[in-house]
């Protein structure tokens, strides 16, 4: 049987005197009264602690109530002291894993606020489940850190607790002479904040130490009183494991007296409707006929403990409360919480992003509309210069082309930012936020070339216009995959690098990664959720092919030879999510591999997916 001893330091060593009904009755009483959000909210997180022996769903209930509330009221505090009694409803229903998983958070959450005194409870409640699930080395080594912990503490209170509990499960684990001394500190902590509870569980431990002794007489004597008292103050799970206790001692030599005891534990766990512990109890009857050979008798108790686990099922199915669920949907809420509050900080990153695209854009229209009234000036007085009226109608319709590059290709770093914000709220791993904020450099960095380019170029790609150097085809194409994982992974996507081996070649790195972004984005926008995109490089005896092959939704036959063509409504598809398209990326590609002496084509069977290759000389 295992200890139930949860107890939070917040109200743990200030009740004063009374049974546990009085003080949760006293507490439930005051909460009308109260208006200060915080002193209600502890209000709560009192009556959710107390309420454990006897009724575990108020327990449940409350805790919830006071985590939504210090949620909405941003109140820490609260919060850390719900999660612990949310891991105390899991811990005394059996489900260790739950139980662990909300130590843990209400662990962090107590360091956080650096509350020394919680974080040695919850390190000992962490400790009793490990002991529960015979998990001993982990166990030990969380008492360990508890007790190291309580050391520093200014206020000793949760120190009685620790040495307590340490003691009761793993007495070996201190020096014969010293047992008597922890004893003594324990005893004195406790009579200090007038805890009676944990008084009378030290005369527990007083009275295992007297049987150790061999005083059995003198501790039975002892534990028989100490029983008496518990019952009086209603401590129910600190009686029943006294009367197991009193049973053991008996089983050797008076069965008779260790059945009554054994039965009086079973008849507490029919009454208050403790129904792990009579599941467990009607088990240790089972096994204790079985090891006196009474078959009859074993055969009832089997009986009942079908019974029983039939009944847990029966209620599991009718309850709805499916703990699993539970906890991935409480895990799913606080992930999102976790990306609103990540979004709030980040906004204003993408505000800037916004603005510039608009201070850009608004200084090429302010420029457009001022060639075109030169346009009509010149139209007026100088008729005869039909070559510069066509010149000035060209530079017209190229503004306007300009206009709408900018729109398309700021799309692909933007987008890259907006990816990289969503999936940084996914993560817990502090050591990533280094690599993230390089790739969200690298995509403003490269904005920032691009809007450059745009209002320095005259719109056509051409070869003189390129700055070459040797670039490492394999590591531009991890960095684009790098870059772009994060918009796949918004649509559960996965991008696959395969390729033979290094390849250097001249080329303008950054015209070359324009293209391969587009191509990539191209692939994740038009194929389904959960598919593979997979970049191939490959050498040829005249240079090097990059293709991009994805499993989407394939190009229809009759758009085949308008795909390459800028501004064609008919190729404005839609994809697979919705995504907006405007028929401009491909024609960039191609205007950047034909500048570089390369070639673009693809393969597509419509349904099954498309494969774009880049052909580029060495």
């Amino acid at each position: 049987m295992k200890t139930l001893t949860h107890l939070t330091v917040f109200c743990l060593f200030c009740l004063p005197a009374y049974s546990q009904d009085e003080v949760i009755q006293a507490f439930k009483q005051a909460l009308p009264s109260i208006s200060d959000s915080p002193r209600y909210v502890d209000a709560l997180n009192r009556i959710s602690m107390l309420s454990y022996e006897q009724n575990t769903d108020s327990t449940l209930f409350y805790a919830n109530k006071a985590r939504e509330i210090s949620r909405r009221i941003d109140y820490t505090k609260g919060i850390a002291d719900a999660t612990n009694n949310l891991a105390i409803y899991f811990d005394i229903n059996g489900t260790s894993d739950l139980a662990l998983r909300y130590y843990s958070d209400a662990y962090n959450q107590y360091t956080g606020l650096r509350d020394s005194s919680n974080m040695a409870q919850t390190l000992m409640n962490i400790a009793m489940v490990y002991n529960t699930d015979g998990n001993n080395e982990k166990a030990v080594a969380h008492y360990k850190e508890a007790l190291s912990l309580g050391k520093s503490l200014t206020r000793d209170s949760i120190m009685s607790l620790v040495i307590y509990n340490f003691l009761l499960q793993y007495p070996q684990q201190f020096a014969a002479d010293s047992i008597d001394l922890y004893i003594d500190k324990a005893t004195k902590i406790a009579q200090r904040y007038h805890d009676i509870r944990l008084l009378l569980a030290i005369q527990q431990l007083k009275a295992n130490r007297y049987i150790q002794q061999g005083q059995r007489a003198t501790g039975i004597r002892l534990l028989e009183n100490t029983l008496a008292e518990g019952l009086r103050e209603k401590l129910f799970y600190m009686s029943i494991d006294i009367i197991i206790e009193l049973g053991d001692l008996y089983s050797a030599n008076d069965s008779a007296k260790a059945v009554a005891y054994y039965r009086q534990v079973l008849d507490i766990t029919k009454e208050k409707n403790y129904s792990s512990y009579e599941r467990d109890m009607t088990n240790k009857m089972y096994d204790f006929y079985m090891a006196r050979k009474d078959k009859a008798t074993a055969s009832e108790y089997s009986a009942a403990l079908v019974r029983l686990y039939r009944e847990k099922q029966a209620t599991d199915n009718q309850s709805g409360i499916d703990y699993i669920t539970y906890a991935l949907k409480d895990q799913q809420l606080e992930t999102i919480r976790e990306k609103a509050l990540y979004a709030s900080r980040l906004l204003w990153l993408e505000g800037i992003a916004c603005l510039l695209a608009v201070v850009i854009i608004s200084m090429l229209w302010r420029n457009a509309r001022q060639n075109r009234r030169i346009h009509a000036t010149l139209e007026d007085q100088y008729k005869q210069l039909t070559a510069t009226t066509t010149a000035l109608e060209k530079s017209n319709k190229n503004y306007a082309r300009l206009i709408r590059v900018v729109a398309h290709d700021l799309r692909n770093p933007i987008g890259a930012i907006n990816s990289l914000t969503g999936m940084k709220m996914n993560s817990n791993a502090p050591g990533k936020d280094g690599e993230w904020m390089q790739l969200v450099q690298k995509a403003s960095q490269r904005c920032l070339q691009l809007i450059t380019e745009l209002l320095e170029t005259d719109f056509e790609i051409r070869e003189e216009t390129l700055q070459k150097e040797k670039v490492d085809v394999t590591m531009l194409v991890e960095q684009a995959v790098q870059l772009l994982n994060y918009r796949a992974t918004e649509k559960k996507q996965r991008l696959i690098i395969q390729e033979s081996a290094m390849h250097i070649i001249q080329a303008d790195r950054e015209k070359l990664t324009r293209a391969l972004d587009n191509l990539v984005v191209n692939a994740i926008k038009f194929s389904p959720e959960g598919s593979t995109v997979k970049i191939i490089t490959a050498e040829t005896p005249t240079g090097i092919v990059i293709s991009v092959q994805d499993n989407g939704i394939g190009i229809p036959p009759e758009l085949a030879d308008k795909l390459f063509e800028p501004f064609e409504s008919t190729i404005k598809r839609k994809g697979t999510s919705g995504e907006q398209s405007f028929g401009l990326g491909l024609y960039i590609c191609r205007q950047i591999i034909e500048a570089h002496g390369g070639r673009i084509w693809f393969e597509s069977h419509p349904g099954q997916g498309s494969t774009f290759f880049i052909s580029l000389p060495k």
